[in-house]
């Protein structure tokens, strides 16, 4: 094969995440809104209805759609459905790092303000309840981190042949810090856990 066309396949490539064109692409919202005892975060239960993590707390969010303008305009969407408010009642909407998480999948966290959290009406088919939770409280608390460790498992027909040290081989150790927050009876953890902590180093 000559250089030249090499070279160009190169120059017009526009690099990204590898592998990424597999992962599935998902955006949440971190809603923020005004108590008498000043900012809160809103959470959700998932309905125990619901054939994914019944039951589990969560930010309001969901899978980016074709249709969607951009992740950002996912967030809002997915927020406008679960809460059942309008899109002019959310203002202020800001961007969080995003996650790759190790099981194929990006998130794509924002921050936003309700401006009229009384006409929240939380749509029962994806949602058991709502509850908030004061910022004030997660600035004073850190997180407990707990650490997962993952075991490498080759399939059977695992050509160990071809590697250093056959069977022997050193795997080097996977791991994943799992976050979580106690509130009272609630337990928040998880993604929602560690896009909450990214938020609060922020502002902070």
């Amino acid at each position: 094969m000559e250089l030249d066309p090499v070279l160009q396949k190169l120059k017009v490539h526009t690099p990204k995440i590898l592998g990424s064109e597999r992962f599935s692409k998902y955006a949440v919202m971190i809603p923020l809104l005004q108590k008498e005892d000043g900012i809160h975060i809103l959470f959700e239960v998932r309905s125990l209805e619901l054939r994914r993590q019944p039951g589990e707390i969560c930010f309001p969010g969901g899978r980016i759609d074709p249709e969607d303008l951009d992740e950002k305009g996912g967030a809002v969407r997915e927020t406008v459905e679960e809460l059942r408010i309008d899109e002019e009642d959310i203002s202020d909407v800001y961007p969080l790092d995003y996650m790759i998480s190790p099981f194929g999948m990006i998130l794509y966290p924002y921050v936003g303000y309700i401006k009229k959290p009384d006409r929240i009406s939380p749509n029962p088919s994806e949602v058991g309840e709502i509850f908030t939770v004061p910022l004030a409280f997660f600035m004073k608390n850190n997180p407990e981190i707990y650490r997962v460790q993952f075991k490498a498992e080759p399939e059977e027909n695992f050509p160990f042949d071809l590697i250093p040290g056959g069977e022997k081989y050193q795997w080097r150790a996977r791991g994943l810090e799992e976050y979580f927050y106690r509130y009272g009876d609630r337990a928040i953890w998880g993604l929602t856990a560690r896009i909450l902590a990214h938020f609060i180093e922020i502002i902070r």
